[in-house]
């Protein structure tokens, strides 16, 4: 979290995206493009969004507090998008945790079978791995497009008062480096990307960014109006 109100309250507001190496236990290493999104029912643009450029979920609940109200709204966001669900339940340590009956909760409210269900204590560090390798073995990887060409998803975007607008683009195929041109597809504008990287979590520039990863382009735009929430970026 990078804005302040974030690290006061504890509480996520925007949406950050992050890339990741993760060394399993089967001794391979895997990429893991992570989204994390605001929980809370007022950000559920946010959390659309951001479901709609991934294929599997990761729902965390309070084991003192509970299912909330917003977690029944963003589990059926994520089951219209047909994402694959990986629930955790979280702060197990807190002396008023009652895991138990959170997971029978999951079962009668959501249908989520209790088998699936891992524990974890992020400020312990208990159950980081086992959380790592359901994300391995349960979500599937991105799918090899059929046909050939360059198409990403917009899911968000961030204005930097000396490089223009930043886009957060999902590669859905294809792949997209410096010096490419580029066409949007809402309003047909064409122009040349500057930079291309990823998050790591800090933005870091890359060659390119290729199909199945997450990351961020700078193209030669000034106006964040230009660059529309869902829109879809190929080459010319």
């Amino acid at each position: 979290d990078d804005m302040e109100l974030e690290r006061e309250r504890g509480i996520t507001i925007k949406s950050h995206p992050v890339k990741m190496k993760y060394k399993s236990s089967d001794s391979k290493t895997y990429e893991f493009n992570l989204i994390d999104t605001p929980g809370h029912v007022d950000f559920t643009y946010e959390v659309s969004r951001s479901l709609s450029a991934c294929e599997g979920a990761i729902l965390v609940i309070d084991a003192a507090q509970g299912i909330q109200a917003q977690t029944i709204a963003n589990v059926n966001l994520a089951f219209d998008h047909n994402l694959a669900i990986i629930p955790i339940i979280n702060k197990i340590d807190l002396p008023a945790a009652d895991p138990e009956a959170v997971m029978e909760q999951l079962e009668e409210v959501l249908a989520i079978p209790k088998e699936e269900v891992v524990l974890c204590s992020a400020k312990e560090g208990i159950g980081i791995d086992e959380i790592l390798e359901a994300i391995k073995d349960r979500v599937p990887p991105p799918v090899e497009p059929e046909e050939d060409g360059t198409s990403a998803l917009i899911f968000d975007s961030s204005y930097d008062v000396y490089r223009g607008v930043v886009v957060y683009l999902r590669m859905m195929k294809g792949s997209l480096k410096r010096g490419d041109t580029i066409k949007l597809f809402a309003n047909k504008r064409t122009t040349e990307v500057k930079e291309v990287g990823f998050f790591e979590p800090n933005m870091k520039a890359g060659n390119k960014i290729t199909a199945g990863s997450v990351g961020y382009i700078i193209p030669n735009i000034k106006n964040p109006a230009d660059t529309k929430i869902g829109d879809t970026i190929t080459d010319t």
